[in-house]
Formats: C-alpha cells, structure tokens, sequence
C-alpha cells in the first residue's frame, strides 16, 4: 500500500473554516480550552475538548464526554457546518507566522507503515494518553486530530509542492486565526504524482501527534479484533491509514520547551547559582537577552535576573548532544534530584511560543522557584535521534506553529 492516499475528509464550508478551526487538543487545559470556546457554537473544541461543556471538575474521561463529542460532531454535520468532500482528495495545508511559511501534504497515511517502522516514532507514549485517544476515535468513528509528519525531502516532492503551492486557483480555505496565522487550504485534484513521489521517500517521521498515531494502530487493532482477523478487514478500509500533514524537514519550525522548577530544596538564590557553579559556568546575562546563544548554552532565571549556563554534552550520541538532555544529565539530576521528569511533581514544562517572559513572571509570582531557558531542538536533531532509533527526552521539541483542528476530519465508517 502507498504510504500516503486520497481520503475523503469531513471539513467545513470555506465560509465557516474559521470559525470551527481551532488549537490541538493537547496544548490548552479545560479552563483555556473553555475561554477559546466561549460564545463560538462552531468552534472544534468541543468535539475535541468536550468536557468543556461539562460543569467544573468532570471527570474529562468518563463515557459521557466521548458522547457528548459524538454528539457535537453529528450536530456540526447536521447544521451543514461540516461537510463530506465528494471524492478522495490530497490537500495542500500552507501555514504562515511571522512572515515565513511552511507548506505540507495533508492526507491518510498508512498506519502499517507505522507499525512496521516507516512511518519513525522518537517519543515513549503513555498508556492513559493512549487509551484517551483510542476511545475518543472509536466513539467519534473519525481522526480528529491530524498527526504533524516530517520528511528528508526529494526534489520531485519539493517541485510538486511549489506548483500546487503557486497555483492561482482559489483555496479552499484561506484565513487568518486570532493568534495571527495565516491557514491556507488548497485541494489537488491530481494526487497521482504525489502518492508515487512520496514513495521515494522512506522514512517518514513523527514530528508531533504520537499519542494520536499509536491510538490509530490500536484502533485498527481493535477493528481486526472484532472483524475476527486481518483478512476480515479490506485493504482500502479507513481505519488503515492515520489524518497527516507531512512537511518537508527543512520548511519545518521549532521553537524552545522550556522547563521550571517548582522546589529547590529550600536553597536561596544565591544557594541555588553556587550549586549550578558547581557543575558548570555560570554568567550573568544582559538583561534583554535572556536565550541561549547556541546548542550547548542554556539561561537559568533567579533571584530576578538571568544567568547563562555551559552546556557540554557528557557523551557524543544523537541523545546526548540535545540540550535537554544535557541539562537533565548534568543539572536537574545531580543538583536537583529530578531523576524522572516524566512524572516528578518538581518540574514542569512551557512551550517555547509564550517565551522567556512568562517564565521570569512566573517565578517572580512564586509560581515557580527557578526556571531553565533552552535552545530549540532543530528538526535535523530529531531526525538524528530517529535514526538511531533512540527517544528523545521528554517535553523535547515544541513545533510551531500549529496545526489547526477541525479543518480535516478522516471517517472511519
């Protein structure tokens, strides 16, 4: 099977687009998700957030919820709000912030090519991130949430992309978000070159949606299961393919995922620098210049200013030359005693896109007692770490900007 193929994708009207466009799932909590929500019956939220809905303190995984995404679904469906295309279609999704644009491939991805490793995961997943995923998937009998793909591009895959990307047909959707991204949408009504381009290309990678790829195989898993083997299901049955857009690595940007800490062990400011001193250099910054210069610095914020830290790698691996990784290794683990940041309490992690000021206002709110500034991960660096068939550290790469939900759904039935 082709790693990528045409679906037919349940999407908005192009006047309604921006309405129901909104942030994934998984980068507000119920309270941010609610205030985005708030007065737009049409907004994806609540088919993606539907405890929203609920009153305060609802369980968000209790069986109710799914069913109320169901529901929200079927009535966005019924208003004539979202709609089925009338054909299988590869769409080309053309993102815009801040003057520099990225453009992918939006389509169905072969979920046995990620099974079988084509399709490379760089992240463990969680189980219960796992479950949540899977049920809202089965309940809703649709993907709604499209899984961020990245791929070591070809020349013919680039000069496909360029042509559909210049093309003076109207988009189907063209709009700019309240966070001052330009989303542009344009169907390519040939995906024959493309489905075959995309052949040449192996792997691909997972940049962001792991929980949702995995839930995708489980998915499928579940359907076979209850088919009663592989062969029960068709080939071209939907549930075998995952909602993607797949960009070209070096289009792709990332930001920092910074990190705070919430105890220090009761040390002073002044404690807390003499420990980092301790195991590596310690400067003072300018004021206004509080981010890393490079891949082996990072800036630490306390006592009400910022201090630069060296960041030398304690090993030469894919791994071990991240920054993440480097600070975990030679600072929160040693001085800290945060052995696992997975679960410990201590830390907690900010995405790169509310920058360095909410950190400092942070810790200046005594939200927190110190935190840790850190270069991007670049995309080549994820590729890196793939390749060698390693994990990254958790809370690694922050990719903006977003995709947006609700602008492609894959049924699944």
């Amino acid at each position: 099977m082709a790693i990528v193929r045409p679906f037919r994708a349940l999407r908005p009207t192009p006047e309604a687009a921006s309405r129901v466009a909104s942030v994934p799932y998984d980068v507000v909590d119920t309270a941010e998700a609610r205030r985005l929500a708030d007065g737009n019956e049409d907004s994806f939220l609540r088919v993606i957030r539907p405890e929203i809905e609920l009153p305060d303190g609802a369980d968000a995984h209790a069986d109710e919820v799914y069913a109320r995404g169901r529901r929200n679904l079927d009535a966005l469906r019924a208003r004539g709000v979202l709609v089925v295309e009338e054909r299988p279609r590869l769409y080309l999704y053309r993102i815009e912030m801040n003057g520099k644009a990225q453009s992918g491939i939006v389509g169905a991805y072969d979920v046995g090519a990620y099974d079988a490793g084509r399709i490379v995961k760089h992240e463990r997943t969680r189980p219960d991130k796992e479950d949540d995923r899977t049920k809202h998937i089965t309940t809703l009998g649709a993907q709604t949430g499209p899984v961020f793909l990245t791929f070591r591009s070809t020349e013919r895959v680039d000069t496909l992309i360029a042509v559909a990307t210049a093309s003076d047909r109207e988009p189907l959707f063209d709009f700019t978000a309240p966070d001052g991204v330009r989303h542009t949408v344009r169907r390519l009504d040939d995906a024959r070159q493309l489905v075959e381009a995309f052949g040449a290309v192996d792997p691909i990678y997972v940049a962001d949606g792991h929980h949702r790829t995995a839930a995708a195989s489980r998915a499928l898993r579940e359907r076979v299961e209850a088919a009663g083997g592989d062969g029960a299901v068709p080939a071209d049955d939907p549930a075998r393919s995952f909602l993607g857009v797949a960009f070209p690595s070096h289009a792709v940007g990332t930001l920092s995922y910074n990190r705070l800490i919430h105890d220090v062990g009761g040390r002073s400011s002044a404690e807390v620098l003499d420990a980092l001193r301790a195991v590596t250099s310690v400067e003072a910054t300018a004021t206004d210049d509080p981010s890393p210069h490079g891949a082996h610095e990072a800036c630490a914020y306390t006592g009400g200013r910022w201090w630069r830290l060296a960041l030398a790698p304690l090993e030469e691996t894919p791994v071990g030359r991240l920054a993440p990784q480097v600070l975990q290794d030679r600072i929160l683990g040693p001085v800290f005693g945060i052995t696992e940041p997975r679960t410990d309490p201590r830390i907690s992690f900010v995405g790169g896109i509310r920058g360095t000021g909410e950190l400092a206002e942070r810790v200046d709110a005594g939200r927190a007692a110190l935190a840790f500034s850190l270069p991007p991960v670049t995309p080549d660096e994820l590729i890196a770490v793939a390749d060698a068939g390693a994990i990254m550290p958790p809370k690694s790469t922050w990719f903006e900007p977003k995709l947006r939900s609700g602008l492609f759904s894959h049924l699944l039935g």
